[in-house]
């Protein structure tokens, strides 16, 4: 039954591959990609940058249809004529879960490879077990990070903590030493820690935080007190042995020099000048007028230079205006603006910067002058 509703909800990929239906096919993989949990903890953990809720996950779904495409697996599931149950769990459980673990070992290598480790100690290690299920018919199926161990010597009713008191407890655990031995088959990876040392700390992290965890709280407080350093080393130069032939690079020095700091000074008094003949266009629009000034003031800032981006009916009342005062108000400064002439654009980004800052002091002063009266 449970089978035949996930079927039920899966995407029609086999009608849309022979019809070529690419709209089709991107709205599926969007669906799986935004569903994934896999891709959730990869968001709340920083590797997935998102602009806005309507672009989410827009660029992950891309690189999947492009792995998909290239790997020819489209056409491979109509020539095994594949079903649409069976189409969607492997998009889901192989390609896109290969994807990401393959960003994960990339960005975070040793964090990824130790915490495979922990998992697999746990599970295989006599001197664990879960407590959470007994494994065989009442909640085989649950997530490895989910699943909750705990030491075999404990009670099946060993009560748990709560996730600040387990974090406290694990404290008094020191941090190891690095093991810096090379392994691997080029030899270029270290073993941060043995297998049985690793175990001996497994055992010592629920010795002292004495209750079952998950398995992803598990690895957290593991690797807590292990020295992990996931970084990158990029070479700047060539092969050492064969440096003859290499290309030699030096750093970029980012820093400002005189030529630089003096044409940024002198592009800063240039932006300056456009703002007051900027501000003075403004103040000739609306002759002159003081309350009509300051309105127009006003629109300026929250229509273009604030942060907070508010919508031109909330600037209306904020104002005190009608929608319509604030379109033709909108209007004068876009002529103003549109008036104005930059040779380059850092011109237009220091006029811009300036802008701003004159704009914001002038507001602030506005709105003292109106509490005051």
């Amino acid at each position: 039954m449970r089978r035949a509703e996930r079927q039920a909800k899966s995407g029609k990929w086999v009608d849309s591959l022979r019809s070529s239906d690419v709209n089709r096919l991107w709205t599926d993989l969007h669906r799986i990609v935004s569903h994934h949990p896999l891709v959730r903890a990869s968001r709340s953990a920083g590797l997935l940058v998102e602009e806005g809720a309507g672009a989410a996950y827009t660029d992950l779904t891309q690189e999947l249809f492009v792995q998909l495409l290239s790997k020819n697996r489209f056409e491979h599931y109509l020539d095994t004529e594949m079903s649409d149950y069976e189409i969607e769990c492997e998009i889901s459980q192989i390609e896109l879960t290969n994807l990401l673990t393959a960003e994960l070992r990339k960005r975070h290598p040793e964090s990824y490879r130790l915490a495979r480790r922990i998992s697999t100690l746990i599970q295989s290690s006599p001197n664990f077990r879960r407590f959470d299920s007994s494994g065989i018919d009442d909640e085989p199926h649950r997530r490895l990070a989910d699943r909750v161990y705990g030491l075999s010597e404990w009670n099946d009713d060993k009560s748990r903590r709560g996730a600040h008191d387990v974090e406290q407890r694990v404290q008094i655990i020191p941090v190891r030493q690095r093991d810096t031995r090379m392994v691997g088959c080029t030899g270029d990876s270290q073993v941060v820690i043995s297998n049985p040392d690793l175990e001996d700390l497994i055992v010592s992290v629920l010795d002292a935080v004495d209750s079952p965890v998950d398995v992803r709280t598990l690895r957290s407080l593991v690797m807590s007190r292990l020295p992990v350093m996931d970084i990158y080393l990029v070479p700047l130069d060539g092969d050492d042995s064969d440096s003859e032939n290499s290309n030699s690079y030096e750093p970029v020095d980012k820093r400002e020099n005189p030529e630089e700091g003096l044409v940024r000074r002198e592009s800063e008094r240039e932006a300056a000048g456009y703002v007051d003949q900027f501000l003075a266009s403004l103040n000739e629009a609306v002759r002159g007028k003081v309350k009509q000034y300051n309105r127009i003031i006003g629109v300026l800032w929250y229509c273009y230079l604030s942060p907070d981006h508010s919508t031109q009916l909330e600037v209306a009342a904020a104002l005190g205006v009608s929608d319509s005062l604030v379109s033709d108000y909108r209007r004068r400064i876009e002529q103003e603006l549109r008036a104005l002439s930059f040779s380059e654009v850092e011109e237009a980004k220091q006029f811009e910067l300036a802008l701003r800052e004159h704009v914001k002091t002038l507001v602030f002063e506005i709105e003292e002058k109106e509490v005051a009266v």
